[in-house]
């Protein structure tokens, strides 16, 4: 939701946050996911334990920026002058192009406010993004875990969470580990996975925590991405084979995450689903872009709109229903995190759904004190069916990606990421067709 008073949001902002004492700046906020290092591998915010005190309104004022270099080649095999970015048809040079240098640098700007005991605000912001170049609201919610307005009764402060606003459904625990614009402090590669489900909704959420390590969520939302007062007809309307409305989407969620000694263990199966929505954007509602800048994207393409360099989107825009199952195991400094994603829905236009499968494993190894330094891997793959007459038979790609890390402290990090891609199965006339990119990228983090 872009912001036209961005001047006069930042100075309220600003001058809220300088009006109260300096050092409740950075104060310790309640149930709350840190921005620098220390926020890593944590899912949803810890409920019980210590707390900081409440002692009055405070702001926190945080950001992250990222900067990349990268040097990449990609190629594919053309069809009718299907030619990639970076390709130079006159010299010859038509199926391939290296494409090397330093990215657009992303920003983010974040305001929490601990506004009463058990009561916090988060406002997100990006400041500089590839897709939206200009100031952006990400969104914006309240997190009630306690009620100080009804005396703060001991049986919700012990079990019960709400959380109100426009955010990013709590969909999967891929989520917490990806790059989102600047803060890609908590992913320790340089990109998402390939099918990324991220979006933010209107709507609801309430958590309860029945027993140690479980925790069980009931979201209800709006289904679009923005706002909307729209009316549509009753019937199909072109070549729709149903008619359009506004659905809310449904999100469930179910985790346990517990030690064992040096053993931490956290599974989590999440599901997503909507039945009819003029616009569904869970596979398409990022507004930062990709970190692979340009990759197996036409020559005619531009760095905003095609924003999601080797990524893909499955086109499910009309109805979906996702299904995710994240197993997590850390040991020490080894860790090992996987996702396994299902899903299928469609277009009005298209009289059955369509099915994808993500399938994603990726192993760090922390070491040094702090686990100041990291050496990882990963292997993502998706198989489904795209929409369109041109695709006849199930498409795939795979990705595999090497990478080190290191943190100079909780705020900087700085990694660099050996990867290589490919796309199987595509038709000739998709500019995919015979695709793959490979090669470096080196990025630089600050998230506090």
């Amino acid at each position: 939701m872009k912001n036209r008073s961005l001047s006069n949001l930042l100075a309220g902002l600003l001058a809220l946050a300088f009006s109260l004492p300096l050092v409740a700046q950075q104060a310790d906020l309640q149930y709350f996911r840190p921005w620098d290092k220390n926020g890593i591998n944590v899912f949803e915010p810890i409920k019980g334990g210590e707390q900081a005190e409440f002692k009055g309104v405070s702001v926190r004022i945080g950001g992250s920026f990222t900067q990349d270099y990268q040097s990449l080649t990609h190629e594919n095999r053309p069809y009718k002058k299907n030619y990639l970015w970076g390709t130079i048809p006159a010299q010859g040079d038509t199926a391939s192009a290296k494409l090397a240098g330093f990215n657009l640098a992303m920003a983010n700007l974040n305001f929490d406010f601990q506004i009463e005991d058990g009561i916090r605000v988060c406002l997100e912001n990006y400041m500089s993004t590839r897709h939206h170049n200009e100031f952006w609201v990400k969104g914006g919610y309240i997190q009630m875990d306690k009620l100080p307005m009804f005396g703060s009764p001991q049986w919700f402060t012990d079990y019960f969470r709400v959380k109100i606003g426009h955010f990013q459904p709590n969909f999967g625990d891929q989520q917490f580990r990806r790059t989102d614009g600047g803060n890609a402090i908590f992913n320790a590669f340089a990109e998402n996975l390939i099918l990324d489900a991220f979006t933010t909704e209107i709507g609801g959420e309430v958590y309860v925590f029945p027993a140690k390590g479980l925790m069980l969520m009931a979201g209800l939302t709006s289904g679009l991405i923005n706002g909307s007062v729209d009316n549509f007809p009753d019937k199909p309307t072109g070549s729709n084979l149903e008619a359009t409305k506004r659905n809310p989407s449904i999100s469930l969620k179910a985790a346990y995450d517990n030690n064992f000694g040096d053993l931490r263990f956290r599974l989590s199966a999440s599901l997503y689903a909507n039945g009819n929505i003029s616009r569904n954007t869970l596979y398409s509602g990022d507004r930062t872009g990709s970190h692979y800048f340009m990759v197996l994207e036409p020559a005619a393409g531009t760095y905003s709109a095609n924003f999601t360099s080797g990524r893909f989107n499955p086109g499910l825009t009309n109805r979906v229903t996702a299904m995710m199952i994240n197993p997590f195991l850390k040991y020490k400094g080894l860790e090992v995190f996987g996702t396994y994603e299902t899903l299928k829905g469609g277009t009005y236009a298209e009289a059955s759904d369509r099915s994808w499968n993500q399938l994603a494993v990726e192993g760090i190894f922390r070491f040094l004190p702090n686990e100041q330094m990291y050496l990882g891997a990963r292997y993502n793959n998706v198989t489904g069916r795209p929409s369109g007459a041109a695709y006849t038979k199930d498409v795939s790609i795979n990705r595999t990606a090497l990478v080190a890390g290191w943190f100079p402290t909780k705020n900087l990090l700085l990694k660099g990421e050996l990867v290589s891609q490919k796309y199987l199965d595509f038709p000739t006339s998709d500019i995919r067709n015979e695709g793959k990119f490979n090669g470096m990228m080196i990025e630089a983090v600050i998230g506090f």
